[in-house]
């Protein structure tokens, strides 16, 4: 005997089956079973005698989290005219392998509207880590030729990995590095036009103060497609081009202070240490530069594919370097 449901309750149906479940926000255990948290809490981690590599995919950046002693790595996933919401956060243990392979974005896309709060994550560039909170220059649109995209600076909650609020940069569709400053300060670099009739004025360094006003710290010459940006230890804001090899300081007011030069044009990553020493990778020529207080570059690290933004492994003395569309990760152990 065939059995037809009437229309309505197929509908009904179905759409029970669809609409998910509202849900508390969480973040993925490290490797173990259950990948996600238990209702009882109850987790094995993984057997110590079994290393996992991986877990990173179209990363431009990391930073390091000294409380876990890991490497926390966004990974862009795929770009937003394939799929909104993709990206996620890795945990990655000193010695490469993985320590949580998605801790923020352990849910599929569809899944993360659900969560109380919602995630958005849609393709992180730069990153930084600044009192117990994770921020990251994201965006939002670009999902069609049509359709605007504008940047938006994502913090997260370092402790729970729960969002904690966000800013919409609506004068910029892309920042591509950030650094902040104890205070809560975002420094983003625009890197705007290239080429023969690129427009100098597009090369910018953004400020977004605490309370989430946005105004031009540099604009134009001297900057050349800048990219890399961190602060020295006197609060100044570094900031490296990818259009030549200039490593140029500027004071907390917009003035050149200095200009150095890294052993390679093509900058990317920088990373500057507590004595001045700063190193920076050419995503263009594959090299790391060593510049020394007073002294000229020299090269430490050669012929790295696409080295991006640069983070130093306090725990393990070595820089981490995400290597763009190769998925994966270079150390470079300092001495």
């Amino acid at each position: 005997m065939k059995f037809t449901m009437p229309l309505a309750i197929l509908a009904t149906s179905l759409s029970a089956q669809q609409t998910p479940t509202p849900q508390p926000f969480f973040v993925g255990n490290r490797l173990g079973l259950p990948i996600n948290p238990a209702a009882d809490g109850a987790f094995e981690p993984m057997s110590p005698n079994v290393k996992v590599f991986g877990a990173i995919y179209s990363a431009e950046s990391c930073s390091y989290d000294a409380e876990r002693g890991v490497i926390v790595v966004p990974n862009r996933g795929v770009p937003q005219s394939v799929q909104t919401n993709n990206g996620w956060v890795s945990f990655i243990n000193h010695d490469g392998s993985v320590h949580t392979a998605r801790w923020i974005g352990v849910q599929n896309p569809p899944q993360r509207s659900t969560l109380t709060p919602p995630l958005v994550l849609n393709e992180p560039y730069g990153s930084d880590i600044v009192n117990g909170m994770l921020y990251v220059a994201d965006l939002d649109g670009g999902t069609t030729a049509n359709d605007p995209q504008v940047a938006v600076i994502r913090r997260f909650n370092l402790r729970t990995g729960a969002p904690a609020g966000e800013t919409r940069v609506e004068r910029s569709t892309w920042i591509n590095d950030i650094a902040v400053a104890s205070d809560g300060t975002i420094y983003g670099t625009q890197t705007g036009d290239r080429g023969d009739n690129a427009n100098p004025q597009t090369w910018q360094v953004l400020k977004i103060s605490p309370t989430g006003e946005i105004s031009l710290f540099v604009q134009g010459p001297p900057l050349k497609w800048p990219n890399g940006i961190a602060l020295d230890a006197q609060g100044n804001i570094v900031v490296v081009n990818t259009g030549d090899s200039a490593v140029m300081t500027f004071s907390p007011a917009g003035q050149l202070l200095k200009t150095e030069f890294a052993a390679q044009a093509g900058s990317d990553g920088l990373v500057i240490m507590r004595d001045g020493t700063k190193y920076v990778s050419s995503v263009v020529n594959g090299g790391v530069s060593r510049i020394r207080p007073g002294k000229a570059a020299e090269l430490i690290a050669r012929n790295i594919p696409n080295p991006a933004s640069m983070c130093y492994d306090a725990g393990a003395n070595q820089l981490v370097i995400p290597m763009n569309p190769n998925n994966g990760l270079a150390f470079v152990p300092l001495k």
